[in-house]
């Protein structure tokens, strides 16, 4: 018991003299109660700062993949391509407003006439937002970003990226698995970059740790012209969309733009 102290003391001054984000703070383990009550606070002003901001948005598309990749990449290519696809299917285009493929996408769209959003993460060395946004909002939290990437959308678009891309997908295939929210479309795009992953998820279902019918969630494709279709059946027929106009109201002192 008493190295454990030791080592917990030792924590704590470890922790004091760290620079810490509050995100990364909170996660160090329970803190001085008034600091809790602090940080709820702060994460219920982003939230209702994000829902006014996005309020006015439309049905979206977030398209997820990586921040590392420039534009003389194949996949940056694509990316263009699938932004400016879901534009005129009438979406709006959402992605975590960097750079990489969140670029792409947002150039996609923008350059096409489309509407183009992001949810850009503070981080310390400061991802700014790419230039192809009409709208943006900053988040402190990756935790509210990640809920606001799900929460608008009715498909999702996962292409080529690291852990926090794998993250994204399997964060929509659970709330999606467990009833959380509707049974939206999920495009995995590039076959062969993500043939391992693929194969692995082939096996969970070999061996029963999901089901049969979890792997019908999943839509693998090299090509924009089937995801756009797989998009129409699975989201624009399926829930019934349709073009509408939006109402501001005064007395919330709400804007589009």
């Amino acid at each position: 018991m008493s190295s454990f102290r030791h080592w917990f003391t030792n924590r704590n001054k470890h922790r004091k003299s760290e620079f810490l984000t509050d995100e990364h703070s909170f996660l160090q383990g329970p803190r001085d109660r008034f600091k809790e009550l602090i940080f709820t606070f702060k994460v219920l002003y982003i939230f209702i700062k994000a829902f006014r901001k996005l309020h006015f948005i439309g049905p979206c598309v977030t398209v997820f993949g990586s921040a590392r990749f420039d534009e003389e990449n194949e996949y940056y290519q694509k990316g263009v391509q699938i932004g400016e696809a879901i534009s005129k299917l009438g979406f709006t285009v959402m992605t975590g407003g960097g750079p990489g493929i969140m670029e792409a996408a947002n150039r996609g769209a923008y350059n096409s006439g489309g509407y183009s959003v992001g949810c850009n993460i503070v981080l310390p060395e400061e991802q700014m937002p790419n230039p192809y946004l009409h709208k943006w909002i900053n988040i402190p939290y990756f935790f509210v970003r990640k809920f606001l990437l799900l929460k608008y959308s009715y498909a999702f678009i996962v292409m080529p990226g690291g852990i926090g891309t794998l993250d994204e997908l399997f964060e929509a295939l659970t709330l999606i698995q467990t009833k959380m929210i509707k049974n939206f479309p999920v495009v995995i795009f590039g076959k062969e970059y993500h043939k391992e992953l693929y194969d692995h998820i082939l096996l969970m279902a070999k061996n029963e740790s999901i089901s049969d019918e979890d792997m019908k969630l999943l839509f693998v494709t090299d090509s924009i012209d089937e995801m756009v279709n797989h998009i129409k059946i699975h989201a624009v027929k399926k829930f019934g969309l349709v073009k509408k106009s939006y109402k501001t109201k005064w007395w919330f002192v709400e804007k589009f733009k």
